[in-house]
């Protein structure tokens, strides 16, 4: 008996120790997962699924699948300018050329869907969103486009994987198993040849959040996660470019967590890179374009807090398609 009283107090209060979205260490080339504002930022249907094992020899320890894609609105889907009309054997995003001669898309709509199913011990998340943003296009070379995601998320607890004292538990008569909530997402999202920069709020509905009928335990709630986020594409050679960028999250009441990233892209071929997590991890990251439609990237993060005695690291791997690409775009334009 007390020992599920206690694992339900933990489940009521787990905000107050950790964030309650998953925590991905290859977002810099998949943000849209945490902005709606990228809805429709290519030509291109973009379609993205993922996988992610973290704190890897921790039973129970998070795993994150997750599916998105997105698109752009309307007979406009085929801009005809520097931004895809360039010769495919001579340009390519990578090149000087190409950014000297970078014109901005024209205005349009964008939408997309997500969905992200996450697993810590006998808690399981599923969260699925549609997604839409307006791309205003501010000037030949900038465009600032707003989004929002709205959906549900599913959030259920196992109690099979759980033990207790007594082969009969009374408070398992006022147990929650699952809940529904409503969720809801915005972002901006600024970009242009060699920069981009964002910001988004995601699970701004406030909701509580409780696995158990008995108030005394009611405590919990979900927290908004705030992201700002912002890089920019240097070139080191003809053929090589590196692109830093940065990520600050908040989520109350824990701490400000920073995310300072380097991408190295070579030829537009692959890619080489590595991210630093204060307080918490370090990772090495790679990938690589198969032709014209498919890309694959793998991540290991080597962790850095006490957790690194029972860790042995997280991986992440992600495959992503590029849908329509009519005009044989090697790859992501603006989202490095």
């Amino acid at each position: 008996m007390k020992k599920f009283i206690i694992i339900f107090a933990l489940f009521a209060t787990f905000k107050v120790f950790a964030q309650q979205k998953p925590q991905y260490t290859q977002y810099i080339f998949n943000q849209y997962l945490l902005n709606p504002a990228l809805s429709g930022i290519e030509n291109y249907l973009d379609f993205k699924a993922g996988y992610r094992k973290q704190w890897s020899g921790i039973t129970d320890a998070p795993q994150t699948s997750f599916v998105s894609a997105h698109w752009a609105l309307g007979d406009n889907q085929l801009w005809s300018n520097a931004l895809t009309s360039f010769p495919e054997q001579t340009g390519n995003p990578m090149d000087r050329n190409y950014m000297q001669n970078y014109m901005s898309s024209p205005s349009h709509h964008g939408m997309g869907v997500t969905a992200v199913l996450d697993k810590t011990g006998p808690i399981k998340r599923l969260d699925a969103n549609v997604t839409y943003a307006y791309h205003l296009q501010l000037s030949n070379n900038f465009n600032l486009s707003a989004g929002v995601a709205a959906g549900i998320s599913s959030i259920s607890l196992d109690v099979n994987a759980l033990t207790f004292d007594t082969p009969i538990d009374p408070i398992m008569n006022r147990a929650l198993i699952n809940q529904v909530k409503p969720d809801l997402s915005i972002g901006l999202w600024l970009y242009g040849a060699r920069m981009f920069a964002g910001l988004s709020v995601q699970q701004i509905l406030p909701q509580k959040l409780s696995f158990t009928g008995d108030n005394s335990y009611n405590l919990g709630k979900e927290a908004p996660h705030y992201f700002a986020t912002a890089g920019y594409k240097f070139f080191l050679d003809d053929e090589i470019a590196a692109v830093p960028s940065v990520m600050v999250k908040y989520v109350s009441p824990a701490p400000v967590s920073v995310d300072v990233n380097l991408k190295l892209a070579f030829k537009d071929k692959i890619w080489l890179g590595g991210s630093y997590r204060k307080d918490d991890s370090f990772a090495a990251m790679a990938g690589f374009n198969i032709g014209k439609m498919v890309n694959l990237t793998y991540s290991y993060d080597f962790t850095t807090s006490e957790l690194n005695q029972v860790s042995n690291g997280s991986h992440e791997i992600v495959l992503g398609l590029l849908l329509n690409n009519i005009y044989r775009v090697p790859s992501y334009i603006k989202m490095w």
